[in-house]
């Protein structure tokens, strides 16, 4: 069984960078898309970047600008740098890996800002 394992999350201060790596303790083939979705407190999960097999890139309205996703299929492992970090920011981060028929979740890394 394949997993995700996150890695990088911590406490920082407003204005200051995080980055989040995801790798996968075996092979994934037919990767789709990876992704990177958050969930903060009392709120629902939501999709904060995206990448497709092909290199295009999706961002939440919310993080244009400030996050930057990149993956590497064949190694299976997927980052997500965090610039200009904010308050708002704070949530658990997963790391969301899809194929043609599966889709793989981590177990989360936790993202604290304090202003």
């Amino acid at each position: 069984q394949v997993q995700l394992v996150e890695s990088g999350g911590g406490l920082v201060q407003a204005g200051g960078s995080l980055r989040l790596s995801c790798a996968a303790s075996g092979s994934i083939f037919s990767i789709k898309t990876m992704n990177w979705y958050r969930q903060a407190l009392g709120k629902q999960r939501e999709l904060v970047a995206r990448v497709t097999s092909g290199g295009t890139t999706k961002y939440a309205d919310a993080v244009k600008g400030r996050f930057t996703i990149s993956g590497d299929n064949a190694k299976n492992t997927v980052f997500l740098q965090m610039n200009s970090l904010k308050p708002e920011d704070t949530a658990d981060y997963y790391c969301n890996i899809n194929t043609v028929d599966r889709t793989y979740w981590g177990q989360g890394t936790q993202v604290t800002v304090s202003s």
